[in-house]
């Protein structure tokens, strides 16, 4: 069964297919053709992989960051970011990786910040006289971190691969989100003054109040997200509900920019990405199964483990597979492969599942731009214009800058692990 399986998802990925098509059909053949099992546990397995109660916040999530990104908060968002650290040096730079942690805070989907954010930026930022090759960099790196920054996607289907607490995870994803961030900010500032280029005039506080006030809706979706969960109101799938309620209100009667013709727009572009990610949540449960009575899974973490004896060395090989994997696919098929063949052997060495949540996920963020098959220096590509390798010079100071953020995440478990902690 398992020759079989293998042989399948090399062909399918091989053929570039899609991952859930691979993983289904992979899972389908083994199961025909490699043992006697009943065809019925196919259908009993795609149906119980999703069945959960926790995966019902996957459409509120999906359907509210849609709104949001429809309903006008991202330029609000940004006009605040500028008027709060535009004038530092790289303020207009830093002020795009500030909005893109905001926007990744609502959003959750790092392709989404990046055309949300870059459209708007990235005109402004070739008529201040940026650097095209830093402009492709910055706009490639800025998205990622919404996969790490809550309410994000792929942190939900690894809790519910794992049964990790999805909020305690949410918690340690802001920390993990911000060093990263701070990296990206820090590179900006010393590029910016190397070169000499410029920012904008200090805002008033005048100037500063108006532009809070006008993002303020969209600054308190967070708050409500969040706080929603640690005030104990709600569970994470009732605040991901009660977020698409307040985008809907915020889109439509308080900035007005949301249609209804919009709307029903924006209903069907999120069930359609909700059904993609449920149907690889699916096949992957298919394919988990499959290892799990194969006793693969117990066989390549004994094989792991007879040459691992340590948290150290086991979070280095496991940062270096997630990075080679978020270049190729999308974070949370990645999740769904390797999460069950790593978990159990990362808690037998110590390491927290919260932790490990961030980890993985935050190497998952870098692979997202990591040349030379990122996806976002694709997305980016398709504002920019540019040629892909023409782009990679800007894009490896940043990854240089992430990597080192990387190492803060995976060995200060303790500073990750500071909110969730004390929240309790």
């Amino acid at each position: 069964m398992v020759p079989i399986l293998l042989v399948c998802l090399l062909v399918l990925f091989i053929s570039s297919a899609p991952i859930m098509v691979a993983l289904g059909l992979s899972g389908f053949f083994s199961l025909i053709f490699g043992s006697d099992v009943d065809a019925m546990i196919i259908v009993q397995r795609l149906i119980g992989g999703i069945d959960s109660f926790a995966l019902m916040a996957l459409p509120f999530f999906i359907f509210a960051a849609n709104l949001m990104d429809s309903g006008g908060l991202s330029k609000r968002l940004l006009d605040w970011a500028r008027a709060l650290i535009g004038h530092v040096c790289g303020g207009i730079a830093a002020s795009t990786q500030l909005a893109s942690m905001f926007f990744g805070a609502l959003s959750g989907s790092s392709p989404a910040t990046i055309i949300a954010i870059g459209k708007l930026m990235y005109p402004e930022l070739q008529e201040r006289k940026y650097p095209k090759k830093f402009i492709a960099g910055l706009l490639a790196s800025s998205g990622s971190v919404a996969l790490v920054i809550p309410p994000s996607v792929t942190i939900i289907v690894f809790c519910v691969t794992t049964g990790v607490s999805v909020g305690k995870c949410f918690m340690a994803g802001i920390t993990a989100g911000i060093i990263l961030g701070i990296s990206s900010l820090v590179y900006i500032y010393f590029f910016a003054k190397k070169h000499n280029l410029p920012r904008d005039k200090k805002a008033t506080g005048k100037e500063l109040f108006i532009a809070t006030k006008r993002a303020a809706a969209a600054l308190m979706v967070p708050v409500i997200i969040l706080g929603g969960i640690y005030s104990g109101l709600c569970t994470p799938t009732e605040s991901a509900a009660v977020s698409a309620v307040y985008a809907l209100l915020i889109g439509m009667f308080v900035y007005k920019e949301l249609t209804l013709k919009r709307l029903w727009q924006v209903a069907v572009e999120s069930a359609i990405s909700c059904a993609q990610v449920l149907v690889l949540i699916s096949a992957a449960t298919v394919l988990a199964w499959i290892l799990t009575v194969s006793q693969v899974s117990t066989m390549v973490t004994n094989t792991l483990l007879a040459g691992v004896t340590s948290k150290f060395t086991f979070l280095l090989i496991l940062n270096l597979i997630l990075l080679v994997m978020g270049m190729f696919m999308d974070g949370s098929a990645a999740i769904l492969i390797i999460a069950p063949l790593v978990f159990n052997m990362g808690v037998s060495l110590g390491v927290d599942g919260v932790h490990m949540c961030i980890v993985m996920i935050s190497n998952l963020a870098l692979g997202m731009y990591t040349p030379p098959f990122g996806m976002n220096l694709f997305v980016t590509n398709s504002i920019t214009k540019m040629d892909m390798m023409d782009m990679l010079p800007g894009v490896w100071p940043f990854l240089v800058a992430n990597l080192i953020s990387m190492l803060i995440i995976t060995y200060c478990p303790d500073l990750i692990m500071l909110l969730p902690n004390l929240v309790g």
